[in-house]
C-alpha cells in the first residue's frame, strides 16, 4: 500500500573507475561525444553513472512536459518564473519530487554543467496533472568571479526540470543589462552563417557486389510501388495495396485513400528511380511536376498544412483525418528533396518552394511559444497533443526552424522532454518503442559528423544506432526465450500490421502485443545506420521465408515465422522509409539532395547542430 517517492542525493557510479562522479562537474574542453573517441569520456564503461543524482524509485511514472519561463530575458536584478506540468501517467497514486536545474552557458569562470536550484514534492493520483512554478532570482544565478565576490553575468542560461538530474526537459533564456525593445522570435539575416551545402554524395558504407545485387532487387521493387500506385495527375500515394499490387476495393475502408507522407516518400523516389535508370529523368520529371502543381494549387489546405489521409484521385479529406503537422512535414521532405535533385527544372524549383514558403508554422504552435501542435480538425479544432519529446518530429522542427517566410525559434529545438532509455550496453533518447521514430527524419537529414553543441550534446544519427543494437539485441536476449524463432537475424517490430489489425509496437520493452512476428521494415529502415545487422537480417528472411514474403513490391509489411501468417498487405510508409534508407547506403544522395536546401542547413546551425 505505500510508493516510495525518495529521490537520491548522490550519483552512483557503475564501477570504481567512475569515482569520482558527480552530477554537477566541471566542464571540460571536449565534452562527451559517444560516436568519438578523444572526447572525455570512458572506454570500458558508459559515461552515465548506474543511477544519476535525483534518481528515485516509484510504482507509477512520471511525465513532464510544457516547460516555460515567463519571459525571454531576465535583468541582472530580476526575476523569471518557471513553470512545468506534471503528469501521473501510471496507475496507482505517487509522490514526485520535481528538480530545477540550471547551467550557465558561458562565464569568466568555470561553472558547472548543471546545478539544483529548486525542488517541490507533489502528490498526483492516477492521470492527475499539476502545473508546478518555481522562481529564479539573482541569487540562484550568482557564482564567485575571480575577484571571489558574488557576480551575476549577462548570458544565456539553460533551464532543466525533470524527475532526476539526467532525464530532464529544457529552455532558455537571458540574463541582459538592458530589456530587448521587441524580441523577436526568429530572423533571416543575410548575413546569417550557413555551412556549405555537401559537394558530394557519401554513402554510410561500401557493400559487396552480392549484398548490393540484393539491395537493387529490393530497392527497384518498393520504388515500382510508388510508380504503380501514384495517381499521373495528382500525384497522390495509396496508403495500402495488396502484396501482389492489387489495390483496395471498393466498399473497403482504405478504397482510393491516399497518404501526403506516403506521397512525401514517392517524390523521393522518383528521384532515386530516374537516378538508377528505372524510369527515364523526363519520366520523373513529368510526374513530380504533376504532382507539385497539385498540390501548390489544387489540393485542400489551412495555412499551407495539409490533411493526413485523402481520396487519391480528387485530394478530398476522407476519414474526417487530422490537418497533420508530421505527415505534412514527410510531405515536404520529398518537396524540399526534388527541388535540388530536379534544380534545373524551373518550374519544379518553383512550384517546390511555393509550397514550403507558405506553411505558418508559427499557427501550428497554438499559442505555444516552442511546441508544435500534431494537428487541428475543423470539427473540434486543435489536437491536444504536442511534439513535446524525442520522436519522428526532427524534421518537422528543422522546417519550421529554417522557414523563410514564418519561423519558430531556435529555442524549440530544446524544448522538448528528453526521456534516456537503457538497455545493457546502448543508451538511447527514445519516447516510445518503435524503431520508426529513429528513422523518418535521417530519411533526409543528413546528421552524420553533426551534434548538439549545447546540453545534452546529443549525437542523433548514433541514437539512432544505438537505439538499432538494442532492438536487436533484445531479441537475441529476452525475446527468443518466448519466441524461438527470433535470433540474431530475425528480429524487427515497428509500426506495423499484425495477426489482429495495427498496432505500433517497437522493443524494448516487450510491447504487451508481442506475438513473434517480425517487420522487415524495421531492419529495413535502419539499414542507413547499420548495414552490419539490418543486411544480414533482411537477406535471412527472404532464404527462411521466400515466396511467402517477398514479392511484387518486397517483402509483406510483417509476417509471423511461429504461426505462418503472412500480411496480405503492404504500406507505403514502410516502403518508403526502405526505398530511401537502401539509397542513404548505397549512395547517400537523398541525404546530399534534401541537404542542398539552405533552409534546413540554416536550421541546424540555429539549433547549434553542426
Amino acid at each position: 500500500d505505500a510508493n516510495p517517492g525518495g529521490k537520491l542525493p548522490v550519483t552512483f557510479p557503475r564501477s570504481v573507475g567512475q569515482i569520482p562522479i558527480y552530477y554537477n562537474e566541471k566542464r571540460t574542453g571536449r565534452p562527451f561525444n559517444a560516436s568519438q573517441k578523444y572526447t572525455s569520456k570512458y572506454l570500458d564503461v558508459p559515461n552515465s553513472p548506474l543511477y544519476p543524482f535525483g534518481y528515485g524509485l516509484s510504482y507509477t511514472q512520471f511525465s513532464y512536459r510544457d516547460l516555460r519561463v515567463n519571459k525571454p530575458e531576465m535583468l541582472k536584478n530580476g526575476s523569471v518564473k518557471v513553470s512545468v506540468e506534471v503528469e501521473n501517467s501510471g496507475k496507482v497514486d505517487g509522490d514526485e519530487v520535481v528538480q530545477l536545474y540550471i547551467s550557465d552557458v558561458a562565464a569568466s569562470v568555470t561553472r558547472p554543467v548543471k546545478e539544483l536550484k529548486g525542488f517541490k514534492r507533489i502528490t498526483l493520483k492516477p492521470h492527475q496533472k499539476q502545473t508546478v512554478e518555481f522562481t529564479l532570482t539573482a541569487k540562484e544565478l550568482e557564482f564567485l568571479g575571480r575577484d571571489l565576490k558574488p557576480v551575476v553575468e549577462p548570458g544565456e542560461f539553460i533551464v532543466y526540470a525533470g524527475t532526476s538530474s539526467d532525464n530532464n526537459l529544457q529552455t532558455t533564456f537571458e540574463v541582459v543589462e538592458k530589456l530587448s525593445a521587441k524580441p523577436v522570435a526568429a530572423h533571416n539575416d543575410p548575413n546569417e552563417f550557413v555551412d556549405p551545402a555537401p559537394k558530394v554524395a557519401v554513402p554510410t558504407a561500401q557493400v559487396s557486389k552480392e549484398d548490393d545485387a540484393f539491395l537493387e532487387d529490393l530497392q527497384r521493387r518498393t520504388f515500382q510501388y510508388f510508380w504503380d500506385h501514384s495517381d499521373p495527375k495528382t500525384g497522390l500515394t495509396l496508403d495500402r495495396t495488396r502484396t501482389d499490387g492489387t489495390p483496395p476495393a471498393e466498399g473497403t475502408s482504405h478504397y482510393q485513400v491516399a497518404s501526403i507522407a506516403g506521397t512525401g516518400f514517392a517524390l523521393s523516389g522518383y528521384c532515386i528511380g530516374a537516378e538508377r535508370g528505372w524510369v527515364t529523368r523526363d519520366q520523373a520529371r513529368e510526374r513530380t511536376r504533376a504532382t507539385l502543381e497539385f498540390f501548390a494549387n489544387r489540393q485542400e489546405t489551412k495555412n499551407g498544412w495539409f490533411y493526413h489521409f485523402v481520396n487519391q484521385h480528387t485530394g478530398e479529406r476522407v476519414w474526417k483525418t487530422e490537418l497533420s503537422s508530421i505527415d505534412s512535414a514527410l510531405l515536404f521532405g520529398g518537396v524540399l528533396t526534388v527541388r535540388q535533385c530536379f534544380a534545373e527544372d524551373k518550374e519544379i524549383a518553383r512550384l517546390a518552394t511555393k509550397i514550403y514558403d507558405r506553411v505558418d508554422f508559427q499557427w501550428m504552435l497554438n499559442g505555444d511559444p516552442y511546441l508544435l501542435s500534431h494537428g487541428w480538425r475543423p470539427e473540434t479544432g486543435w489536437i491536444q497533443n504536442r511534439w513535446h519529446d524525442y520522436s519522428e518530429e526532427m524534421i518537422l522542427y528543422l522546417l519550421a526552424i529554417g522557414s523563410k517566410t514564418k519561423p519558430i525559434p531556435a529555442k524549440a529545438w530544446y524544448a522538448w522532454e528528453r526521456s534516456w532509455k537503457e538497455y545493457g550496453d546502448f543508451r538511447y533518447l527514445a519516447a516510445v518503442s518503435p524503431l520508426f521514430i529513429h528513422q523518418f527524419s535521417h530519411a533526409w537529414v543528413d546528421f552524420r559528423g553533426r551534434r548538439e553543441n549545447r546540453p545534452p550534446y546529443v549525437d542523433y544519427f548514433d541514437n539512432s544506432v544505438q537505439a538499432t543494437r538494442a532492438q536487436r539485441q533484445f531479441f537475441i536476449d529476452v525475446l527468443s526465450k518466448e519466441f524461438p524463432k527470433y535470433g540474431p537475424n530475425m528480429w524487427g517490430l515497428t509500426a506495423s500490421d499484425y495477426q489482429k489489425g495495427y498496432v505500433a509496437w517497437g522493443a524494448p520493452p516487450r510491447h504487451p502485443e508481442t506475438d513473434g512476428s517480425v517487420v522487415p521494415c524495421a531492419a529495413a529502415g535502419s539499414l542507413m545506420f547499420t548495414p552490419d545487422i539490418t543486411l544480414a537480417a533482411l537477406k535471412n528472411m527472404k532464404v527462411e521465408h521466400g515466396d511467402k514474403i517477398y514479392g511484387k513490391y518486397g517483402f509483406a509489411d510483417a509476417f509471423n515465422p511461429h504461426t505462418g501468417w503472412v500480411d496480405r498487405d503492404v504500406i507505403g510508409i514502410d516502403l518508403g522509409i526502405t526505398l530511401l534508407s537502401i539509397e542513404n547506403l548505397r549512395s547517400g544522395k537523398v541525404w546530399h539532395w534534401f541537404m542542398q536546401n539552405d533552409e534546413i542547413r540554416r536550421a541546424l546551425r540555429r539549433a547549434y547542430i553542426y
